[in-house]
């Protein structure tokens, strides 16, 4: 019996002697870790009308731990719309403050970031961006450099409201579609339109215009002596010319004066308001792209983190489909996000 109590007393004596030694190393280790690092961001808001992923990201980020104020500061630039010029200073400032990380949308914002973050190690996260055929991402999967975010699905949103307007309105053949002339995320989506359209017995008549008082020029030109139009509907796609309060007027009163739908992008300036609307959640957008940012500070490099992609959400306003004489099929009520009644 004596050895196997010697044993027993070896065997207490090493475990504790292990126990020891941990314990030992516990406040060694807690001594060792640096205190909390004060992270400073840089925002750059450069689309009022997707102000929401502001707030969203902001929540996103407390929710993640993120006190402002305790381990985090934010500079919080907005610019009144698109406005590329007012872009780049922003950004420069963000670059000689050696922010931690920028978060920025709207695409053109996104791709100046990209362009003024080169070679500064700080890293960009996007939303309300568009990816296909503007250079932001080398793919999805893999977007590259210091730059990763939540992209705006602008081809996908396209189909889905060409697909709604053939569902509220079956008879509509000739459609006006309004745009920013030589928008680069426009491209992407007519190549996507185009075919479709033709597929479905649909006439587009695109309508690039520079400003509103070119879209109004022509929309007249669509309109004749008799008060009749040949335009049957007005699609509006993802770009900002129909986003500017006077471009969307322009737009909404031709509707109005030969009742026909005008739908895509939903906007309420005045007493106008469209049909219907497909865009993305921007407050969620925001917080996708808190969860990317919050990766990014831990220590994973941008460019390794796959970009992200929005959802869409489908707005419909059952009022002015009824003023118009038009039916929304039931199962498309009950597919949207909203419905405006």
């Amino acid at each position: 019996m004596k050895p196997r109590n010697t044993h027993i007393h070896q065997s207490l004596f090493s475990a504790g002697l292990v126990l020891a030694v941990v314990l030992s190393l516990i406040p060694l280790v807690g001594c060792s870790r640096p205190s909390a690092k004060m992270y400073r961001v840089g925002i750059l808001a450069g689309l009022p009308y997707a102000d929401q992923a502001v707030d969203g990201f902001l929540n996103g980020m407390t929710e993640l731990g993120y006190i402002e104020g305790q381990n985090i500061t934010y500079d919080l630039q907005r610019t009144s719309g698109v406005d590329i010029p007012a872009y780049q200073p922003i950004l420069q400032r963000f670059v000689a403050d050696k922010v931690d990380l920028i978060y920025v949308f709207p695409t053109e914002a996104s791709l100046k970031a990209k362009a003024a973050t080169k070679d500064t190690g700080i890293p960009v996260v996007f939303s309300v961006a568009h990816t296909e055929g503007v250079g932001l991402v080398d793919s999805i999967r893999e977007p590259g450099g210091n730059i990763t975010g939540v992209r705006f699905p602008g081809p996908e949103s396209t189909l889905k409201r060409m697909e709604i307007m053939m569902q509220i309105a079956p008879h509509a053949k000739r459609w006006l579609v309004p745009y920013l002339r030589d928008y680069p995320i426009v491209p992407a989506q007519l190549e996507r339109l185009r075919p479709a359209a033709a597929s479905a017995g649909i006439t587009l008549i695109e309508a690039p215009a520079q400003d509103a008082q070119e879209l109004e020029a022509i929309l007249q030109a669509h309109e004749f002596a008799d008060g009749s139009t040949d335009i049957d509907a007005l699609l509006l796609i993802a770009e900002p010319l129909i986003l500017a309060p006077q471009a969307f007027l322009a737009a909404a009163r031709f509707a109005e004066r030969h009742q026909i739908p005008m739908g895509g992008a939903y906007m309420e300036v005045q007493n106008y308001r469209s049909l219907f609307g497909v865009t993305i959640d921007f407050y969620k957008s925001g917080q996708q792209a808190a969860f990317l940012a919050d990766k990014i500070l831990r220590g994973t490099p941008a460019g390794t983190l796959p970009v992200l992609t929005a959802d869409l959400y489908i707005q419909i306003n059952y009022q002015v489909a009824q003023e118009l004489g038009l039916e929304v099929p039931a199962q498309l009520l009950g597919e949207a996000d909203e419905v405006i009644r």
